[in-house]
């Protein structure tokens, strides 16, 4: 009588193994993780996870979906103005990597400090997202490298040329001396209350 596979156990091993290390385990890793003799075991496995969602394989390497490490619910929307009838209903499930990222290969986070850029609503202890290798548009918030000073600001132009606008009115603009290098473009602020 063949073995049933008590794939949600394999999920959750899986899953402590990212969440502790930080990676993806290798073949011999699995192997021992779920007491295996042959790595043929773990191929089965892996073909099995990959057609449920799981994981994603590439060019013999393999990657875990947010199915896998983790996602969180997208219930609905909720009313910003007056108050409406709250209905709450699964929409989705998103992985917030997903949804805030679009190139990972481009994407770095920084921690911020000074208020600078209050009033754009980021604010000291914030993270900001940045991507890097996009040309700024006027009025895009960037991380540049200002006369070999690191800085946030938004990225303006007019006839004197480029400009860096905090937005706070305690600080002046910024004109670039000697040089200027645009480390990326902010794309999203995280907060934790």
């Amino acid at each position: 009588m063949p073995r049933t596979l008590d794939i949600k156990d394999r999920i959750a091993k899986l899953r402590h193994f990212y969440w502790q290390e930080g990676r993806v385990p290798g073949y011999a890793e699995m192997l021992k993780l779920f007491g295996y003799q042959s790595k043929n075991a773990v191929f089965g496995l892996l073909n099995k996870l990959a057609e449920h969602g799981y994981i994603r394989k590439s060019g013999g390497k393999i990657s875990f979906t947010s199915k896998l490490v983790g996602a969180v619910k997208l219930l609905g929307a909720v009313q910003a103005g007056f108050p409406s009838p709250a209905e709450e209903e699964l929409a989705d499930t998103i992985s917030l990597d997903e949804y805030l990222i679009r190139r990972p290969e481009a994407t770095f986070m920084l921690t911020v400090r000074g208020d600078s850029m209050i009033e754009a609503g980021i604010h000291p202890g914030d993270i900001v997202l940045v991507e890097k290798g996009i040309t700024p548009k006027p009025h895009d918030i960037v991380v540049a490298q200002v006369d070999e000073e690191w800085t946030i600001k938004y990225f303006m132009k007019d006839n004197a040329g480029v400009r860096l606008d905090p937005a706070n009115p305690k600080y002046r603009f910024i004109r670039p001396k000697r040089s200027l290098v645009i480390g990326g473009v902010v794309k999203a602020v995280i907060r934790r209350y």
